[in-house]
Formats: structure tokens, C-alpha cells, sequence
């Protein structure tokens, strides 16, 4: 694993032993980055179930202005503060313990772009969702990670699905504010 372009190019990150983090295939995460590459410059990312901080350390890569992660694993949260040391980004990043659905509910900043790679077919969508239209910014995007198999709304009170990029088993649901009805 590695970062793939940007001012920290071919670094290599760390990822937490065991089964616990499936980190996002370079694949993939190619991928969604050439989808956003246009609002990543001075944005303000949140990587939600971090894991390594590999999404969130590409966006500061890439020149995000700040990156929050957010993971409940304390071998996951060691290996993001290592990765993010590692890249030079540690004045950038802000890594925080806590499951995700609290994060969300007591957010107060917003985000231009928010990474979720939660665990698959656990039930996430219909708890999260609803949830994060209060953190993102007007103009933001939410990136969700999810199985093929897990189905996702198209549309939440705050969100509507722009759209759905597959790679192989992976899905990735694209979602942006709803437009004012006014």
C-alpha cells in the first residue's frame, strides 16, 4: 500500500494486523480520486473507518487542506498517527478515537469530501446515511464504500446518489447534497 500521487508520491503506509481492516485496492482508490480530483485542492476531508488513513493521506497528498480520521481500534488509530507522521502531514491531520455514528452525530466542522470503507453487509448504510448530511459541506461529496451485494438508498433527508462505480466486488456510492427546493 502505498500513496499514488501528490507531494508524498510512493510512500509506502503501514496497515493494522489481522482481519480487522481491509484497506481500499490502489485499484480503487485510483479510481474515486481521478472522480474527485477537482475538489481535492484545499478541501477539508473526513476519512471515516480510517483504517490505515490511506484515503484521507492521499486527499493531503493530492493537496487537501486538512484531514480528519476517524477509527475505534487503537492498533488502527496507531497506524494512521505512524502513516500520517511518515508523510509529513501530522500539522494537517487530526486522528480521533470513536465509532463513526457518534463522530457524525456530534459533528460541528464541515467536510468537502467524506471517505466511509465501513465493514460490509453489517447495516451501516441505514445507520450513517442519514446521518451525514450534517458534516458535509454545501458542495461536498460522500464516497461509501461498500460490498456489490449491500444495497444502498438512493436518496437520504439530505443526500441523493449522484452515482455508483464498481470495481470488481467493490461498489463505490457517490452522494451530494440535495438541491434546494426553493
Amino acid at each position: 500500500m502505498r500513496v499514488i500521487t501528490g507531494t508524498a508520491r510512493g510512500r509506502k503506509l503501514l496497515a493494522p494486523d489481522g482481519m480487522d481492516t481491509r484497506p481500499t485496492t490502489d485499484l480503487v482508490k485510483e479510481a474515486v480520486f481521478s472522480v474527485i480530483h477537482f475538489i481535492v485542492p484545499c478541501a477539508n476531508v473526513l476519512d471515516l473507518f480510517a483504517g490505515s488513513g490511506q484515503m484521507g493521506i492521499e486527499a493531503l497528498s493530492r493537496g487537501a487542506n486538512k484531514a480528519v480520521f476517524v477509527d475505534s481500534s487503537r492498533k488502527a488509530l496507531d497506524v494512521i498517527k505512524q502513516n500520517v507522521q511518515n508523510t509529513g502531514f501530522a500539522k494537517q491531520a487530526k486522528v480521533l478515537s470513536g465509532d463513526a455514528e457518534s463522530f457524525l452525530n456530534n459533528a460541528v466542522e464541515k467536510y468537502d469530501i467524506i471517505f466511509l470503507d465501513p465493514p460490509y453487509n453489517q447495516g451501516y448504510p441505514d445507520k450513517l446515511l442519514p446521518t451525514l448530511g450534517k458534516p458535509l459541506s454545501q458542495n461536498g461529496v460522500v464516497l461509501y464504500e461498500h460490498d456489490k451485494k449491500e444495497e444502498l438508498p438512493e436518496e437520504t433527508e439530505d443526500l441523493v446518489l449522484k452515482k455508483r462505480y464498481r470495481y470488481g466486488r467493490t461498489m463505490v456510492s457517490s452522494y451530494v447534497r440535495k438541491p434546494d427546493e426553493n
